[in-house]
């Protein structure tokens, strides 16, 4: 038997796990159970902005229900495609479900694109699945730290070449917010020595996060009114719109951009309809959703193909030696831990060293 996790859409910790009739591939397509998978504070996204960004369009659920996008390692078990074998090891996108049924579009050695119709108004950077031998940023001993960082980590890689891209909007510092987060140290991890940096976070994460050293000055949100009042580009992971309210009303004109990139506070579901929390009312500039395939397919034109991977993995070599002394990676096994890696996630009670990995 295979299964299906289902949230509520309207009440993101109310869920439904069932046994369900396996998959069943048809011509063209292909099935595959998924095996690794990673979760984190950046599944909450997904699911706070599933119907502004389409994120609950990528795997269809019942009316009023959602499966959660997930990023990890998936195997195909039945193939009815030229070039796609049984016994292949993919990374990438997967619902919270056991299996997932594809249709391959663009096989070749790397992998191919998910060509299902549901999928084709969606971004592409989504829709592709890497075999393990064809992906040059693949390390077979670090499986835990790519489905807990190589998604956030591209999210920082583009969110950081996207502010170098710009000059920084000329700002004299970036100040980032949700600072302990896997995409907000990231980020800071990338612009060191180019731009001075600010991480603002709870008290109770203050401690951890100046110990990354990926900041040049670490600051709690209660201190967001310390922040000297000059040219600023505020990077708004936490997508809380209380201290985006004080930032914006504290630095006012000295803001030259605002960035939305994520919601890793819970409360950010009510922004949903407006990314801004009332930005018209703000002063300064008016946030922006900064959205990481944008940049990609900028940066695909600039670099050519397979710039964006041969860039993005030579930045993740240089990373993931480094945050391995950063989090401690918990491994649990099957879906009833899944639900309960998602309800801990959801209610922001991990811990800014805790990894959850869940296999299958």
């Amino acid at each position: 038997m295979a299964w299906d996790l289902m949230v509520d859409r309207s009440d993101l910790s109310h869920t439904s796990l069932a046994e369900v009739e396996l998959p069943t591939a048809g011509p063209g397509q292909a099935l595959l159970r998924v095996d690794r998978v990673g979760m984190t504070a950046n599944n909450v996204t997904y699911a706070v902005f599933g119907d502004a960004m389409k994120y609950w369009d990528f795997f269809p659920a019942a009316e009023g229900w959602g499966r959660v996008p997930l990023w990890g390692f998936g195997e195909v078990v039945v193939s009815n495609v030229d070039g796609v074998e049984v016994g292949t090891r993919l990374y990438g996108y997967f619902p919270t479900s056991s299996h997932l049924v594809v249709q391959p579009d663009r096989v070749d050695a790397h992998g191919f694109r998910d060509a299902s119709p549901h999928r084709q108004h969606l971004p592409s950077p989504y829709n592709g699945l890497t075999t393990t031998t064809g992906d040059p940023a693949y390390e077979a001993d670090r499986e835990d730290l790519q489905v807990l960082y190589r998604p956030l980590f591209m999210t920082s890689f583009m969110l950081a070449d996207f502010l170098e891209d710009n000059g920084f909007f000329d700002a004299s510092s970036v100040v980032i917010s949700s600072a302990s987060s896997k995409t907000s140290y990231g980020t800071a991890f990338l612009l060191q020595g180019k731009v001075k940096t600010v991480g603002l976070t709870s008290k109770g994460n203050a401690a951890f996060t100046a110990s990354l050293g990926s900041y040049d000055e670490v600051l709690t949100y209660e201190q967001a009114t310390d922040l000297p009042q000059q040219k600023t580009l505020y990077v708004d992971v936490a997508g809380n719109a209380a201290l985006r309210r004080t930032v914006h009303e504290h630095l006012g004109a000295g803001l030259v951009h605002s960035a939305v990139v994520g919601a890793a506070h819970r409360g950010a579901g009510a922004e949903r309809a407006d990314l801004g929390g009332g930005a018209g009312s703000l002063p300064g500039p008016r946030p922006t959703f900064f959205f990481a395939p944008d940049q990609m397919r900028k940066r695909s034109a600039d670099w050519g193909p397979g710039g964006v991977e041969a860039n993005h993995a030579e930045a993740w070599r240089r990373f993931a030696p480094v945050v391995e002394g950063w989090v401690d990676v918990v491994v649990a096994t099957g879906p009833e831990a899944l639900r309960a890696d998602w309800l801990e996630t959801l209610a922001g009670e991990t811990g800014p060293r805790t990894g959850h990995v869940v296999q299958f």
